[in-house]
């Protein structure tokens, strides 16, 4: 009993609740709004504006251009508009007109925690084009990058949701009006009220400048769209509407692909006709839990997979782009490292990055009292050796101690129906101790047919677990410190995982501060960092990394990195790489230097340029990056990207010159009709990758796409017999019509 007490006493003591902050009532609209970007309505007259102030680039600094940014409500919507004045109009970033593609652009938007849970929220903003991006935000925006870029795992730029939004320019500046559905927000209501967290800002590209509400500081790579600082809002006697979304779809086209014949000795082309239709429903069953439901699923429209260049002995992560599974993907993180997971959808529908038919399923998310609950149900059709299989997802997550910290569990499998199967649950914990300051921990488990039925299994080897101490900020000391052990037979068949049998340390150490005001340079931060693998089987270094960075920003909106690596790999496997390049069994120390330069995003034409140059095993590696983006104008946007790799292995009389090219046209004809060109050029598997797609966006759900795929042979002599010209072709239509939208 007295150890309980004592317990109760600690965590009373070192875990500090959010701080109270005064809750901003909103104006309920006395008359209706015309959506045409002018708040010149009389019901706008009596909505004060906010007062904003100067985020970046000098914290509070005095702003340049007048804003004036106003938030009302009637009994359907949430109304936003702005005031963009500018002094130079003609000077004002409108670059695109593409859906969901940020280039630079002026931008005006609302960060809104519609949970009221200071971790989520959901994000949309606009262009003076009036062009529509949403994005959700997850982990309370922790492990984004920071800038004016969108980086990192905590924000999700795939999902989308129902929304409207009218722009105009004139000699003033610019305006806009965003009008958001309840039914978009889901959002919980208790006592006739509806309690949220809201930012807002403004954001002036070509001076990186921001203009921010409530006043945040700019602690946090993101803290403009951090949920925890938001400031708390309420609405009254709001009722959010609980629609029914049904979409049916059509998808016809032929592919022509070319196989060897029975005799191997040449390739012979065939075709294949797809008639294909679906269905797709949303409904919302309370006003924060949602079931999505399909059937016949197609992803015929999903943007294609960048090509990479793999250097490591692991596999290469893609990460999940299919809009089904997008909302509130988050609450289905189960990190287990850096890449690793136990869950990771797109292993549903996808087997070794070819395509497998989903026959339908199921997507429940949201929340149920003070749970957060996700629930996935998929059936997938049997391709070749690979069986029928159905994947099953059961996420559990709640508030505890405080309302930024929480605990979970997570249940998934993987059943076939050939009789195999794998099974995993996990039980994770994140604390939020100080104002800054994290404990996580967690602890998974798999079981699989194979090695359930082996004499050699062994209940603690078929495990994860790691431990965690973490501060979170980008000014002051910040640290990072944990420990993790996965044993031999943990692999969880729905996750991904680069490695197991290990037992790992990790650790970072950082300071950042911010310039003087009249400094060219807005920020800086120096850190220290390292990680040491270990095999469990004899406790021999398998891996490390240590080594030292700085990071610093300009207040131009510029940024720049530098950074030197030590690093130790022990083979017991000859390693691959490619043009039969390689590296022998034995243990390797190795240096090299990185680093990389981003161009202002407010410059028409902008890029990143970076380089790695050292060691490399017993060899040597050279690697350049540039990625450049030019928009010609607010309908045409050309960028592209080149990394050219040197492999130089002496001893062995290796050399290897690996180039990546991508090449990337947008056009935005409107904010609905737009054409998207991407050819990937990859020397290291020899070939160059198309993937076009048009679409007709009628209005949110309602879509027509034309979408051509082929892969090519740069090297058709590389095998016996030769290869064809082409792989494969493809020309998809599909259509789609929501109703109730």
């Amino acid at each position: 009993m007295s150890r309980y007490f004592s317990l109760v006493l600690l965590i009373a003591f070192f875990v500090i609740p959010s701080q109270a902050q005064d809750v901003l009532t909103l104006h309920r609209l006395s008359g209706p709004i015309i959506l045409d970007g002018i708040s010149d309505e009389p019901a706008w007259q009596g909505v004060e504006p906010v007062d904003l102030t100067m985020y970046q680039p000098i914290s509070g600094g005095q702003m340049t251009e007048r804003t004036e940014i106003r938030v009302a409500y009637d009994n359907d919507y949430l109304y936003v508009s702005g005031k963009m004045f500018d002094s130079e109009p003609d000077e004002v970033r409108a670059n695109t007109l593409y859906r969901d593609r940020w280039s630079g652009d002026d931008t005006f938007a609302i960060v809104l925690d519609t949970f009221n849970d200071n971790e989520n929220a959901l994000w949309f903003f606009t262009s003076p084009n009036g062009v529509r991006f949403d994005i959700a935000v997850s982990s309370d925006a922790n492990g984004s990058g920071g800038g004016t870029s969108f980086g990192g795992g905590a924000v999700n730029q795939s999902w989308n949701t129902y929304w409207d939004v009218e722009t105009q320019q004139n000699e003033e500046g610019w305006f806009a009006e965003m009008r958001i559905p309840y039914s978009s927000l889901g959002f919980q209501e208790k006592d006739g009220k509806v309690e949220m967290g809201m930012i807002l800002y403004r954001y002036i590209a070509r001076k990186s400048e921001r203009h921010i509400f409530p006043a945040i500081p700019p602690n946090w790579g993101m803290g403009y769209a951090k949920p925890s600082q938001a400031r708390k809002i309420v609405l009254t006697d709001v009722k959010a509407k609980r629609p029914v979304y049904i979409t049916p779809y059509v998808t016809g086209g032929r592919s022509i692909f070319n196989e060897l014949n029975d005799a191997e000795t040449k390739y012979v082309s065939d075709s294949e006709i797809t008639k294909q239709v679906g269905l797709d429903i949303k409904y919302a069953i309370t006003n924060n839990l949602t079931l999505d439901a399909t059937f016949n699923t197609d992803f015929a429209q999903v943007e294609a997979d960048d090509q990479q260049v793999n250097l490591t002995r692991f596999s290469l992560f893609f990460p999940e782009k299919r809009q089904f599974f997008q909302e509130r993907s988050s609450l289905f993180d189960f990190s287990t490292g850096r890449r690793d997971r136990l869950f990771h959808s797109r292993n549903i529908g996808i087997n070794e990055g070819e395509t497998v038919r989903i026959l339908g399923g199921g997507r429940m998310v949201g929340k149920i009292g003070a749970w957060d609950v996700g629930v996935i149900d998929m059936q997938t059709e049997s391709v070749g050796d690979l069986p029928s299989e159905n994947f099953g997802v059961l996420r559990f997550r709640r508030s505890v101690v405080n309302d930024q910290s929480f605990a979970g569990t997570m249940f998934t499998s993987r059943l076939g129906d050939d009789g195999s199967y794998n099974l995993a649950y996990g039980a994770d914990a994140s604390i939020k101790i100080g104002q800054n300051d994290y404990l996580t921990t967690k602890w998974a488990q798999t079981f699989e047919d194979e090695v359930l039925d082996a004499d050699a299994f062994d209940f603690f080897q078929s495990g994860f677990f790691s431990a965690g101490y973490a501060r979170r900020t980008d000014i002051g000391w910040s640290f990072r410190t944990g420990a993790m052990f996965a044993g031999r037979d943990y692999m969880p068949g729905s996750g991904f995982v680069s490695r197991t049998d290990y037992t790992q340390l990790n650790w970072d150490a950082q300071y950042g501060w911010l310039s003087a005001e009249d400094a060219p340079l807005r920020k800086h931060d120096g850190s220290s960092y390292g990680s040491l693998y270990f095999r469990n089987h004899d406790g021999s270094l398998e891996s490390a990394r240590v080594g030292g960075s700085w990071d610093f920003d300009f207040k131009t909106g510029a940024s720049a990195r530098t950074s030197l690596n030590v690093m130790v790999e022990d083979l017991l496997e000859e390693l691959s790489f490619p043009k039969d390049t390689g590296v022998p069994v034995g243990r390797y120390t190795f240096v090299d230097w990185q680093g990389s330069y981003s161009i202002g995003s407010g410059n028409l034409l902008r890029g990143r340029v970076s380089s790695n140059i050292g060691s490399f095993y017993d060899g040597w590696r050279i690697q350049a990056n540039y990625s450049p983006t030019w928009n010609v104008n607010r309908f045409l946007e050309l960028s592209g990207s080149y990394q050219y790799t040197h492999l130089e292995f002496p001893d062995r009389n290796q050399k290897a010159d690996i180039h990546l090219v991508g090449v990337r046209t947008q056009i935005g004809f409107n904010t609905k009709v737009s054409l998207n060109s991407f050819v990937q050029y990859n020397t290291s598997a020899n070939i160059i990758a198309s993937n076009i797609r048009f679409r007709y966006n009628f209005a949110e759900g309602n879509d027509l796409w034309f979408v051509y795929t082929e892969n090519l042979n740069s090297d058709r002599h590389r095998e016996s017999p030769v290869l064809p010209v082409s792989g494969i072709r493809t020309l998809l239509l599909k259509y789609t019509y929501t109703i109730g939208a």
